[in-house]
């Protein structure tokens, strides 16, 4: 039988703690929530590599992106107790699981209502009730669910659109991996006097999501 208690602990002693990690908040988190649920049964022996994980049985292509690069994103929120959050690409809900844990409230947004089922039965399973569901395009967000503290996107993309950019409240922070030359960049966009400043995180690399392309003769 598989330790998954071991599995997720040497994940965050050799992945997470390393690589400047340092919120207690999501430290803890980590040790706690099983991801193994998070992933199709066939992969949970894969749940804790350091790498993104397929979540895809059909339809929609996506991913639980790096936990290392999950982590470091999240930090890079700085989210607090009182904030509203927005996952987008949430897939089967761990990214969402470990916003909630940080959060006051999470609007998960996915496209494939599978996805949104998997990850509300996972949620409910562990009894995380802060969290509502949105089912449409990754790229429009949630905008009739008000503006958001902390928006997070799973997964890399070209552009993010002003139309997410819109949903940050007045000192909200957006964070993402965006693409260019290798490896990518993780990217912190805040709002700030009604204007929306980036500046770069960490360099990384994970599976892109659909959407977030660039329109054509867009130059980076």
């Amino acid at each position: 039988m598989i330790d998954f208690t071991r599995l997720r602990r040497s994940m965050v002693d050799s992945q997470i703690r390393p690589n400047d990690v340092t919120d207690p908040r999501i430290i803890e988190a980590m040790l706690e929530l099983p991801r193994e649920r998070f992933v199709p049964s066939a992969r949970a022996n894969l749940a804790y590599l350091d790498d993104d994980l397929s979540v895809s049985e059909g339809g929609v292509k996506r991913c639980l992106i790096e936990p290392m690069v999950l982590a470091r994103l999240v930090q890079a929120l700085q989210l607090s107790e009182t904030d509203r959050a927005l996952d987008i690409g949430g897939a089967t809900g761990y990214s969402t699981a470990l916003l909630a844990r940080l959060a006051r409230h999470v609007v998960m947004v996915e496209e494939d209502p599978t996805l949104i089922s998997a990850a509300r039965q996972n949620l409910s399973e562990l009894g995380i009730d802060n969290v509502e569901f949105a089912t449409g395009p990754l790229k429009a967000g949630a905008p009739g669910k008000g503006s958001f503290d902390a928006i997070l996107l799973n997964g890399s993309v070209e552009v993010v659109p002003q139309d997410l950019l819109a949903q940050l409240e007045e000192g909200g922070r957006l964070a993402a991996v965006v693409q260019g030359s290798p490896p990518g960049r993780a990217t912190l966009y805040v709002r700030a006097g009604g204007v929306v400043s980036q500046r770069p995180v960490f360099d990384a690399a994970v599976t892109p999501l659909p959407g977030f392309e660039a329109p054509r003769g867009f130059v980076f």
